[in-house]
Parts: structure tokens; sequence; C-alpha cells
């Protein structure tokens, strides 16, 4: 039934390997040996995919590997059909984007947070690759434990970066790329109390 849903046996199989294996990469013989499929079927699947944008390629060592890509849009839904660990997916399909309120409950816990920014999978919309922004002096522990749950509720991997006040303050300054193309993507200002970011304007 679901093989006439999303088109191929070879398909399924696929979804099945890359979505159950974030993070990732396979090479093309080893794909057709852990899916029992014939190698030209694999191939065809996998350009079809890469068309989609469900997955990504990359070369090492000579050989063309290919992963799932978690920022595509449909990555959290399709994970939830095809992924093993049901409970989790399903959560993370289910699961409300966080309030304003919630967010600044977390800041508050980590310490030391100035300016908060959210953009990439947090902002419909947004081009940015860059899904939060920190800047401040947090401690690295909190944060780290802090993304690992975002991670877990959003059910794919999360890009983010922490600045301190100063190199945040210089990078807006001479209109840095990366500052730059963050905020001229969708984002949501979760906390500036510094207002740099109105003064900047």
């Amino acid at each position: 039934m679901i093989d006439a849903l999303f088109g191929s046996k070879t398909r399924i199989k696929l979804l099945h390997l890359f979505l159950n294996n974030p993070g990732k990469s396979f090479y093309v013989r080893e794909i057709t040996r852990l899916i029992d499929e014939q190698i030209n079927s694999v191939r065809r699947e996998l350009a079809n995919m890469m068309n989609v944008g469900i997955i990504k390629s990359d070369t090492a060592d000579n050989k063309l590997y290919y992963e799932v890509d978690q920022r595509y849009e449909h990555y959290v839904p399709l994970r939830a059909i095809f992924g093993d660990d049901k409970d989790t997916a399903t959560s993370a399909v289910k699961a409300p984007k966080q309030s304003t309120l919630d967010w600044q409950a977390r800041l508050d816990e980590l310490g030391g947070i100035k300016l908060a920014v959210m953009a990439g999978v947090f902002v419909a919309g947004s081009a940015s690759k860059v899904d939060l922004l920190l800047v401040g002096n947090p401690a690295p522990a909190r944060v780290k434990a802090f993304i690992k749950t975002l991670e877990k509720k959003e059910g794919r991997e999360l890009n983010y970066s922490v600045l301190s006040y100063d190199e945040f303050y210089y990078r807006i300054s001479i209109r840095d790329k990366f500052i730059t193309e963050l905020m001229s993507s969708k984002h949501v200002v979760l906390r500036d109390d510094e207002q740099i970011l109105a003064k900047s304007k």
C-alpha cells in the first residue's frame, strides 16, 4: 500500500535508511547492500530524491556519499512516517512551536544572554542557515544541554551560534556577512536587552 503511495519499493527502502540515520552518509554500493536492491534502481531513486531535496550529496575519498537533508521542509513529518523511533518522531510532529514565554524562561535559565534571535527551521519562510543566535556569556555546558533539548523537540539537528557581546557588536558595526544574512532573512528577536538591533537600524 505505502509502495503505491510513494512510488516504488526502492524509494521506500531508501527513505527508511536515510530517515533512520540522520547525520550518517552512505555511498551507492553500500546502499545497495544495505537495502538489497539493484544498483541502477538505487541510482535512479537517489537522483529523484536529490531533485526533491530530501537528500544531499558530498564527495570524500573519491566516493559520492548521500545523506538525508535535515533542513528539508518536510523532514519532520517524513521521519514520523519512516522513522523506527515512532514516539520521538511523532512527538516532534505534534509538538507546537515553543511560545515566547517558554523561550524567555529558557533564556533566563541559561544566564548571561543579552540578545537571542531565532530563524531557520524555527521561523516559517526563513532562508537562514542559522536557527538560533545567542549573544552573551552563557555557560557552554548549559548551552549544549539547551540545544540538545531543542533538537529532541524539533526532531533534527540545529545550527546555532554563540557570540560574546563585544564580538557581536563589532560584527554588526562592520556589517559582517554572517550577521547581515541572518538579519535580512525572516527572524524573530526573542531578547535584546541592550536594544542593539534597534540602534543599529
